[in-house]
C-alpha cells in the first residue's frame, strides 16, 4: 500500500477508496487514511480525513460509526474554525443533515437530544446564515417518524415554503422525501407525480432514482399501473443492489416480489444478501428488512409451503415457517424500542400493517426467471375434502352439460360423479358415459375400455351409440400402432350403423360419430403410408354430407357443428399434403367458423395455427398474425402453457418485423411467464427472455434488457438453443451495459460472445464483437487490454477486406497510444498507416459508392491526424488541409465536416498564435452558411463557433 508522505498523497489515497464498493472494507480503508493524516502535522489532512470517514460511514452498513468523527470535527471547528477551508466548511455545515437523519435512525438516542439537536442545528445555520430549509426538512423528518402527523404537516409546509439555498438537499432528494409524505397520507397519485422528474432523469444523486424507483412500487401496484412497477423494479434493483448502503430500498424490491405473486424471486433476493438479516449499524433499516421478510415468508407458508427451506440469518437451516416467525419477533422487538424512545406506538403500528399486506396483483410476470412456488402438497392425515358436498344430481347435471357442449372439463366432471356415485344406483345411460369418459382419458390406452362403455349404451337401449363407442376404441387401436385391425373393426361398425340408420333406429349423432371414427382412422392410414388419400378424403366427406343433408345443425348442436369443423380440417390437410396451400387455408378457417359457431372456439386453435403457417410461407405476415392473435383469443384458458409460450413468441416475432417493438416485448414477456408456468424456464423460457430482452433494449430500456438477458444467459445453452442464440443475447447485454456505463463489464460480455464466434465460418460478427470490446475495455481505461482487442479486429477487417474498418481501428489505436504518455511515435505511426490503407483501397475503388466512403473515410483520418498532432504538440495543419480538401471533394454532403475541419484548424492557428488565419477560416465557415437553413442545429452551432473564433482573431 502506497505511503501516505504529503495532503496530495492522502487526497488521491482518498479519491481512490471513495470509488471502492461500500462496505466494511472501504471503512477501515478509512480509518488508516486518518491514522495516516494525524501523522502529516497538517491540520486540514485530519479534516479532510475526517469528513472522508465519516461519508463512507454514512453510506454503509456501519451508520452508527459516523457520529465520532463529526463530533470530532465539530469540536475542531468550534476551537479552530481558520483551519477549515471553504470546501470544509461548507462539508461541515452540510452533513448536519446526516446526523439528524442518522439519530432518528438510532433507537437508543433519547427524543429529547433529537430536538436539542435540531435546536443546535437551527443556530449553526443561522449563525453561518443559511436558509431555514434544510432546518423545516429535518423537523419535518422528526415528526413523521413519531407519528406527529399536524407538526410535520406545518414543518412539512414550511420546509417547501423556505428559500433553497446551497444547503438544501438536492432536488432529488428533496422530491423523494416529498413523495414518500404523499404515500404516508394516502396519496399515491400525488406521489408518483412528484417524483416523475426523478424518474424521468431531470434530476439525479448518488441515491437517486435509486430510493424513488423502489419507493414507486407498492403505489403503482394499488393504482394498478403493473407494467410500471415492472419496469421500476428491474431498473431499480440494478442500482440498488451493489450499493450496502440501501438495505430500506432494497427491502422495498423484496416487498414488491411479496405482493405481486413473485416470492421465489423474493427468495433469491435474500439468497443475495445474507448480511441484511444481521448487521445492525443501522436498527431503521434492518427494522425495514425485517418487516418484509415477514411479509415474505408469511406468504409462503400461506401458499403451503411453510416447510420449505428458505435463505436466513447464518448458522442455522430455515424453514420459510420458522423464518416468518423469527423475522416477526425481531422487527417487533426493534420497533419497540423505537416507540418507547418515541413515546408513541407509530412505529410499531406501521410495521404490524406493513407485515400483514395483502397480495396486490395475484401474477406479475417480469421477464426474468421467477417459477412460481408449488403449494406442498396434502398430507395423507389431512386428505382434501370429498367433492359429496354438491349432491349427486346436481354433479350429474353439470357432467352432462359440459359433455353436451363438449367443455374440456367433462372428462373431470364424469369423474366426480363416479366418485359420489361409488357403487350406488346409476342409470346404465350414466354408468355408459363415465365409461366413455374415463376411456377418452386414457388416450390409446383406453381402447379395451371403450367395450365397457358399449356395452352400457347397450343396455340402456341405445345401440348407435353402443357402436359409436367401439368406432372410438377402433380409432385409438389405429393411434397404438394397429391400424389394420382398427380399419376392420371399424368396418363392419360403419355398416351396422348406416343400417340402423336406414332404419331410423339410430339419430344423425350417433352415425356421425361412427362416420368421423372411421375417416379419422383412414386420414391416420393416409398419413403413415398405409392407405390411400383418396379413401381418406371419400370417407371424410360423407360426414358434413350425412349431417347437412340431414339439415344444418344450429349452433346449440354443438357436437354435429364440430364433426363438421373436423371434417374440413382434415380435408384441408389433405389439400396441404397435395400442394393446394390456398385452399387448405379456405377449408381451415371454415372449420374455425364452424367451430365458433359451435360454442367451443378452443377447439379452432390448432386450425387457426396451421393457418397462421400457411399464411408465413406465402408471405402474408399481417393474415398469419391476425391468425395467431385469433388462436389466442379462441383457445382462452385452454390453451396449455407451452402452447401459450409458442404462440406469443411467434407474435412477438411478427409484430416486432412491422416496428411494433412495445407491442412485440409485451407478447415476449407473457411467453416468459408461460414457459415459466409450464416448468420450462431453462428451455423456451430462456428463448423467451432472449428475445425480451432485445426488444426492450430496442426501446431503450437498457437496465430492464440487462436484467433479463442476464437471466436468459443462466440457461442457454448452445447445444439446445444454438450458439448464434447465445452470441446474440451477449451482444445485446454488451449493448446494455456499455449504455448504462459499466464499460468493463460490457467488454466482458463482448469477449464470450466474440470467442464463439471466432469459430464461425464467416468472421464479420468476430471482428464486429472484437472491436465493440476495445471500445468498451478502452472506456474502462484499459488501454493495453483495448490496444490487443483492437488489433485483433484490425487483423479480421483486413482478412475481410473491410478497409473503412480497418481505418477505424488504426485510428484507435493511435489514440490509445498517445494516451500511454509515451511519445507521439508509436500513435502517428498508426495514424500514417491508417492514411497509407485507405489510400491504397481509394486506388482501387471499383465504384463510386465506394469511393465516396472511402474518400470520406481517408478525410476523417486526416482531420483526426491533424488532431491527434495539435494535442501532442506537433505540427497539424497539413492534415487539417488535406481533411478540408477532402471533404470538399464530396460536396453537399460533405459539407459540416468540412467546416468541422475548419473550425479545428482554426482553433489550431489561435493557439500558435496565427490570428490572420483563424480569422480566414471562420470567415470561410461562415460564408458557407451563409444561406443555410437556420432551424438546423449544425448550421447554429458552427455558425457560433465561427463568430466566436472570429472574434478572438480579431
Amino acid at each position: 500500500m502506497t505511503e501516505i508522505t504529503d495532503l496530495a498523497a492522502l487526497r488521491r489515497a482518498m479519491a481512490e477508496n471513495a470509488e471502492r464498493p461500500e462496505g466494511p472494507a472501504r471503512n477501515a480503508r478509512a480509518e488508516q487514511l486518518l491514522a495516516a493524516a494525524e501523522g502529516l502535522n497538517v491540520p486540514l489532512a485530519v479534516i479532510e480525513a475526517l469528513g472522508h470517514q465519516l461519508s463512507v460511514y454514512n453510506y454503509s452498513s456501519e451508520k452508527d460509526k459516523m457520529f465520532v468523527p463529526f463530533a470530532r470535527l465539530l469540536r475542531l471547528w468550534d476551537e479552530r474554525p481558520g483551519d477549515f477551508d471553504a470546501y470544509e466548511t461548507h462539508s461541515l455545515h452540510w452533513v448536519f443533515k446526516w446526523m439528524s437523519a442518522g439519530m432518528l435512525d438510532q433507537p437508543h438516542i433519547p427524543l429529547a437530544s433529537i430536538e436539542k439537536w435540531l435546536g443546535e442545528m437551527e443556530r449553526r445555520y443561522r449563525l453561518a446564515g443559511y436558509s431555514e430549509r434544510a432546518v423545516r426538512g429535518a423537523e419535518f423528518s422528526v415528526a413523521a417518524h413519531i407519528g406527529d402527523l399536524a407538526r410535520a404537516e406545518r414543518a412539512y409546509a414550511a420546509w417547501l415554503a423556505a428559500d433553497r439555498d446551497e444547503m438544501a438537499d438536492c432536488h432529488a432528494c428533496e422530491l423523494y422525501g416529498q413523495g414518500l409524505w404523499q404515500v404516508e397520507r394516502g396519496r399515491d397519485a400525488a406521489a408518483l407525480t412528484a417524483w416523475r422528474p426523478v424518474l424521468e432523469g431531470e434530476f439525479s444523486c448518488a441515491h437517486e432514482p435509486h430510493s424513488v424507483l423502489a419507493a414507486s412500487l407498492v403505489p403503482l401496484l394499488r393504482l394498478g399501473r403493473v407494467e410500471e412497477a415492472r419496469a421500476h423494479h428491474l431498473r431499480g434493483l440494478r442500482l440498488v443492489r451493489p450499493m450496502e448502503s440501501m438495505r430500506a430500498a432494497y427491502a422495498e424490491h423484496v416487498e414488491f416480489c411479496a405482493l405481486s405473486g413473485n416470492e421465489a424471486r423474493g427468495l433469491e433476493l435474500l439468497a443475495e444478501r445474507p448480511a441484511y438479516f444481521t448487521d445492525t449499524g443501522h436498527p431503521r433499516s434492518r427494522l425495514d428488512f425485517l418487516a418484509v421478510v415477514t411479509l415474505l415468508t408469511g406468504r409462503l407458508t400461506e401458499l403451503g409451503l411453510g416447510e420449505e427451506p428458505v435463505p436466513g440469518p447464518a448458522g442455522r437451516a430455515w424453514t420459510a415457517r420458522d423464518l416468518a416467525a423469527h423475522a416477526r419477533t425481531e422487527a417487533l422487538a426493534l420497533a419497540e424500542r423505537f416507540d418507547a424512545r418515541n413515546g408513541t406506538s407509530y412505529v410499531g403500528d406501521r410495521t404490524r400493517a406493513r407485515m400483514a399486506r395483502r397480495p396486490l396483483v395475484d401474477r406479475l410476470p417480469l421477464g426474468v426467471r421467477t417459477p412460481r412456488p408449488a403449494p406442498a402438497a396434502p398430507s395423507a392425515a389431512t386428505p382434501p375434502a370429498p367433492a359429496a358436498e354438491t349432491s349427486l344430481p346436481a354433479l350429474l347435471a353439470e357432467a352432462h352439460r359440459l359433455a353436451d357442449t363438449l367443455r374440456p372439463e367433462a372428462v373431470d366432471a364424469w369423474a366426480a360423479v363416479a366418485r359420489a356415485a361409488g357403487d350406488g344406483e346409476l342409470a346404465p345411460a350414466d354408468r355408459a358415459l363415465i365409461a366413455d369418459h374415463e376411456a377418452m382419458s386414457r388416450g390409446p390406452e383406453g381402447a379395451e375400455l371403450f367395450e365397457r362403455a358399449a356395452e352400457l349404451y347397450a343396455a340402456a337401449g341405445d345401440p348407435g351409440e353402443a357402436l359409436a363407442a367401439r368406432a372410438r376404441g377402433a380409432y385409438f387401436r389405429a393411434l397404438r400402432g394397429e391400424p389394420d385391425t382398427a380399419l376392420a373393426r371399424v368396418t363392419g361398425l360403419y355398416e351396422e350403423v348406416r343400417a340402423l340408420y336406414a332404419a331410423e333406429a339410430t339419430g344423425v349423432r350417433q352415425t356421425a360419430s361412427v362416420l368421423m371414427s372411421r375417416a379419422r382412422i383412414l386420414m391416420h392410414r393416409a398419413r403413415t403410408g398405409a392407405g390411400p388419400a383418396r379413401d381418406a378424403e371419400a370417407a371424410v366427406r360423407e360426414v358434413p354430407a350425412l349431417v347437412e343433408g340431414h339439415g344444418t345443425p344450429d349452433e346449440g348442436d354443438a357436437r354435429l357443428v364440430a364433426r363438421v369443423a373436423e371434417s374440413w380440417g382434415m380435408l384441408a390437410e389433405l389439400a396441404g399434403a397435395a400442394g393446394d396451400g390456398a385452399g387448405a387455408a379456405e377449408l381451415l378457417r371454415r372449420a374455425v367458423a364452424e367451430y365458433v359457431r359451435a360454442g367451443v372456439p378452443w377447439c379452432a386453435v390448432e386450425y387457426e395455427v396451421q393457418v397462421a403457417a400457411l399464411a408465413e410461407e406465402a408471405g402474408d405476415r399481417e393474415e398469419a398474425e391476425r391468425a395467431l392473435r385469433a388462436a389466442l383469443e379462441h383457445g382462452g384458458p385452454y390453451v396449455e402453457p407451452a402452447g401459450q409460450v409458442q404462440l406469443h413468441l411467434r407474435i412477438a416475432e411478427l409484430t416486432a418485423g412491422r416496428g411494433e417493438v412495445a407491442a412485440a416485448a409485451e407478447h415476449a414477456l407473457q411467453a416468459t411467464h408461460w414457459a415459466d408456468q409450464a416448468g420450462e424456464s431453462g428451455t423456451s423460457g430462456a428463448w423467451a427472455r432472449q428475445r425480451l430482452g432485445g426488444y426492450l433494449l430496442r426501446q431503450g430500456r437498457c437496465a430492464e434488457a440487462a436484467e433479463v438477458l442476464e437471466s436468459a444467459l443462466a440457461d442457454l445453452r448452445a447445444e439446445t438453443h444454438g450458439d448464434g442464440a447465445v452470441v446474440q443475447a451477449r451482444w445485446w447485454l454488451g449493448d446494455c451495459l456499455e449504455e448504462l456505463g459499466e464499460h468493463r463489464a460490457a467488454a466482458e460480455q463482448r469477449l464470450l460472445a466474440a470467442d464463439i464466434a471466432r469459430h464461425w465460418p464467416e468472421q464479420r460478427d468476430h471482428a464486429t464483437l472484437a472491436h465493440l470490446a476495445a471500445d468498451s475495455l478502452g472506456s474502462a481505461g484499459l488501454v493495453a487490454e483495448a490496444d490487443r482487442a483492437y488489433a485483433r479486429a484490425g487483423e479480421l477487417w483486413r482478412a475481410l477486406g473491410d478497409t473503412r474498418l480497418l481505418v477505424r481501428s488504426l485510428r484507435a489505436r493511435a489514440w490509445l497510444a498517445l494516451r500511454e504518455d509515451a511519445g507521439t511515435a508509436e500513435a502517428e505511426g498508426l495514424m500514417a498507416e491508417a492514411v497509407e490503407v485507405c489510400e491504397e483501397a481509394l486506388e482501387d475503388a471499383a465504384d463510386s459508392r465506394a469511393l465516396g466512403g472511402l474518400t470520406r473515410e481517408l478525410a476523417q483520418t486526416h482531420r483526426q491526424f491533424g488532431d491527434l498532432l495539435a494535442q501532442a504538440g506537433g505540427p497539424g495543419g497539413v492534415h487539417f488541409e488535406r481533411a478540408i480538401t477532402l471533404f470538399g471533394s464530396l460536396g453537399p454532403a460533405g459539407l459540416h465536416d468540412r467546416t468541422a475541419a475548419e473550425l479545428a484548424a482554426a482553433e489550431l492557428a489561435t493557439e500558435l498564435g496565427h490570428p490572420e488565419e483563424a480569422s480566414t477560416r471562420a470567415r470561410v465557415v461562415l460564408a458557407a452558411y451563409e444561406n443555410a437553413d437556420e432551424t438546423d442545429e449544425t448550421v447554429r452551432t458552427r455558425r457560433a463557433e465561427a463568430a466566436r473564433l472570429l472574434g478572438t482573431a480579431e
